[in-house]
């Protein structure tokens, strides 16, 4: 027995950057703070697939499906020579490592591609954007949920099998996935480094790395009025924000509604309380708006087109859902959906001179005045620091 190079270097690359890939996607999968990172994982671990099944072709020995073509019948009776200690060395994948193997590459794909269609279906982003809408999403939403759940298991199943492989034959698997050497015979068929593959694989990962987040990430929020007003010196940066889509604007609504409070997306009420509101502009909750005709059509016009119904963004569609057919809202803060989401929201937080009110979006969602909503945007601010007396500041 000598030591011999079993795992090429693009394999090894391969299997550890799909493995952080995987366990940083299940961090990362909750909410919209990280969900620009979530999708840039998603995509990278349906490439690193597609490279896998090039590679089992084009591989070394033993990173070729042909080496480890093994079927349920072989990793069953595997498994029992396993539990009576009699299962024999395989210098390549063992039969019940290979059906995992194939198992983890076909989750990859369906947990890749659902992820694929509930980003275009639940955000309207990526290549799938209007192909569903928020209603048709919700099922696909689920299989994608439960299938990351069923890859979860499958990978402690495959940790597991590693460990128990390990202490079975007083060998460090893991270790040898990481150096590509393992003991054996003379004549067992010895890998090619093949550096160059695995360099131009790094090349690829951090090429799609810089420009998703030059490109797909930095410049969106570059054009966000929230970074914008970052930039000039207020405002507050969160987290890393998943860019929601961009919503069309109207010069008019927004000079004539931001003339006297925050403007508010048409998107958060049905057109029916847009109507109402502008039909009844001369006591619009006791002021009159004192708006001529002219601009009462225009800006209606504009609030009908983009409200609730459209769907346009998640608040939207989750809004209109909440609302009885037969009410009018007149205030977003009185719909159902937005006091349920409220619900929970300190009495101190809604003290705090930062917000003060229901009615300053703002100062929790930075993308308010874009109208998107998006989870990833939305902080609740710290209150500022009450100045220490001069009379406690005495020692």
């Amino acid at each position: 027995m000598q030591p011999t190079l079993i795992w090429d270097l693009p394999t090894r690359l391969f299997h550890w950057t799909l493995a952080s890939s995987f366990a940083l996607a299940w961090l990362t999968s909750e909410g919209d703070r990280w969900r620009s990172i979530h999708v840039f994982l998603g995509y990278l671990i349906l490439g690193l697939v597609v490279f896998r099944l090039i590679w089992g072709f084009a591989g070394s020995h033993y990173s070729r499906f042909a080496s480890f073509w093994f079927g349920p019948s072989e990793a069953l009776a595997y498994l029992k020579q396993v539990a009576t200690r009699k299962a024999p060395r395989h210098v390549g994948h063992n039969p019940t490592g290979s059906l995992a193997i194939y198992i983890l590459l076909a989750m990859a794909v369906a947990v890749g591609l659902t992820g694929i269609l509930t980003l275009g279906g639940d955000e309207q982003q990526g290549i799938a954007a209007s192909w569903f809408s928020f209603a048709q999403i919700k099922w696909l939403k689920e299989l994608h949920e439960v299938g990351a759940n069923l890859m979860l298991v499958v990978v402690f199943g495959h940790i597991t099998g590693v460990v128990v492989e390990s202490v079975l034959h007083q060998e460090n698997l893991a270790r040898s996935m990481v150096t590509g050497f393992k003991m054996a015979k003379p004549d067992t068929p010895q890998a090619k480094p093949r550096t160059w593959v695995a360099a131009l694989m790094l090349l690829a990962m951090l090429g799609f790395g810089g420009w998703w987040f030059a490109y797909a990430i930095d410049r969106q929020i570059d054009n966000q009025s929230w970074h914008i007003n970052l930039e000039n010196g207020t405002g507050e940066e969160p987290h890393v924000k998943f860019v929601g889509k961009s919503l069309p604007d109207n010069h008019l609504w927004r000079d004539e509604c931001g003339s006297c409070h925050a403007v508010f997306y048409p998107a958060l009420l049905p057109s029916r309380s847009w109507q109402k509101i502008m039909t009844e502009q001369d006591q619009h909750f006791g002021t009159d708006l004192g708006l001529d005709a002219a601009t009462v059509a225009a800006v209606l016009k504009f609030m009908v087109d983009n409200a609730a119904e459209k769907h346009a963004v998640e608040a939207a569609f989750k809004i209109e859902q909440s609302i009885p057919a037969g009410e009018t809202p007149l205030r977003i803060t009185e719909t159902p959906y937005w006091m349920q989401k409220h619900r929970e929201i300190a009495a101190s937080d809604w003290a705090n001179p930062l917000v003060m009110s229901k009615t300053n979006c703002a100062s929790c969602h930075a993308d308010a005045d874009d109208g998107t909503f998006e989870d990833g945007a939305m902080h609740i601010p710290k209150a500022p620091a009450t100045a220490a007396s001069p009379a406690a500041s005495r020692p």
